[in-house]
């Protein structure tokens, strides 16, 4: 069982890791950064919805990708940390009148806690792999009916939240101030991860990955950086359930504790390159448009969405194995190995 589902996931991995985006790949990203910035002048609110939820996917996926990318630490339960950023903030801000802006550090620090326990009881006990993803499942599940039948949680009819038009709340006047927050959030931790991939403990992180043991026997403490790994990932994405419940305005277990959530995580990781710094965002910006469109035009067909959105996904999965860096990088060699070839063969004739 541990070799099933995680030798698959390393083996993309290992792939997609070093993919870098070409000039014209860094022509489109900044095509697309002109793009959401200049999105609240052009666009209506409804296409503004969809901006905002590619940029939260976006960012929620890069907190997956530090530790289930970098680190190889395969997680399914990050809607566990997603659901105790949206609550901590909010039940704050509702109960105590706690600006969500000084919440959403309380629901990092919280997130941090947990995720430091579910590393303790997995990683002293050298779960991994399969198992280790299991156990992060099970504290979401565990969470999502503790936080159900829980009265002082407000049980599952959820908390709600007055709209007030303050951005001293982390509530703004137009949608344009979401947008604008959202990118900054995901320009901020693609920046982090840039940096950190030219650490030592970015280079740590990848040698467990690649081999545990061979790290530890090189002398890096394996405990400890995959123990950071998962607490940075952990604080990280708290982040983006306070964002979710400020833009939203209502939570309840059954939106922020679910599966679905840790799968919006990890969905565009796999499609755009795991393990990659760019992957995650270029993963987003294709699926939830895909979703969007299979919505709206196959939404008076009960399940044909979702059936469609699902088989897209598939054939995308099979037909781009290492994601889509991982394709643009083997084409990009293939033209760079054409370019030089002539050259090659007329050095050998002379």
């Amino acid at each position: 069982m541990e070799k099933s589902l995680t030798k698959s996931f390393m083996n993309r991995t290992t792939k997609a890791q070093g993919k870098r985006l070409s000039i014209p790949g860094l022509i489109v990203m900044l095509i697309g950064l002109v793009f959401v910035i200049v999105s609240p002048m052009i666009l209506s609110n409804y296409r503004l919805n969809l901006v905002i939820t590619i940029l939260r996917i976006a960012y929620l996926a890069q907190c997956w990708n530090l530790m289930s990318g970098y680190c190889g630490q395969f997680s399914f339960g990050h809607a566990a940390f997603f659901g105790i950023g949206a609550y901590t903030s909010s039940l704050l801000y509702t109960e105590l009148g706690v600006s969500p802006w000084f919440g959403m550090f309380v629901g990092m620090a919280v997130a941090g806690v947990v995720g430091a326990i579910i590393g303790v009881l997995s990683f002293v006990y050298n779960l991994k792999g399969d198992y280790f993803a299991l156990v992060t499942l099970a504290f979401a599940e565990i969470l999502r009916v503790i936080t159900k039948n829980t009265d002082f949680l407000k049980a599952a009819q959820g908390v709600s939240i007055t709209f007030k038009k303050n951005w001293k709340v982390m509530q703004f006047p137009t949608k344009a101030g979401f947008v604008y927050f959202a990118l900054a959030l995901l320009v901020l931790i693609t920046l982090f991860l840039f940096i950190i991939q030219r650490t030592k403990m970015g280079q740590y992180f990848i040698a467990i990955r690649e081999n545990e043991d061979a790290a530890r026997a090189l002398g890096i403490n394996v405990f400890k950086f995959k123990m950071i790994a998962l607490i940075l990932s952990a604080m990280l994405t708290a982040v983006a359930g306070t964002f979710y419940s400020q833009y939203y305005l209502h939570i309840d277990p059954e939106i922020v504790f679910v599966s679905s959530v840790s799968v919006d995580a990890i969905i565009p990781c796999i499609l755009g390159g795991v393990g990659t710094v760019f992957g995650p965002i270029v993963g987003a910006f294709i699926i939830e448009p895909v979703s969007e469109l299979t919505n709206v035009y196959l939404s008076g067909l009960p399940g044909m969405n979702m059936v469609t959105y699902g088989l897209i996904l598939v054939v995308v999965i099979i037909a781009l194995p290492h994601g889509v860096l991982g394709f643009v990088d083997s084409i990009s060699k293939k033209l760079g190995k054409k370019a030089t070839s002539p050259k090659t063969s007329g050095e050998k004739e002379a």
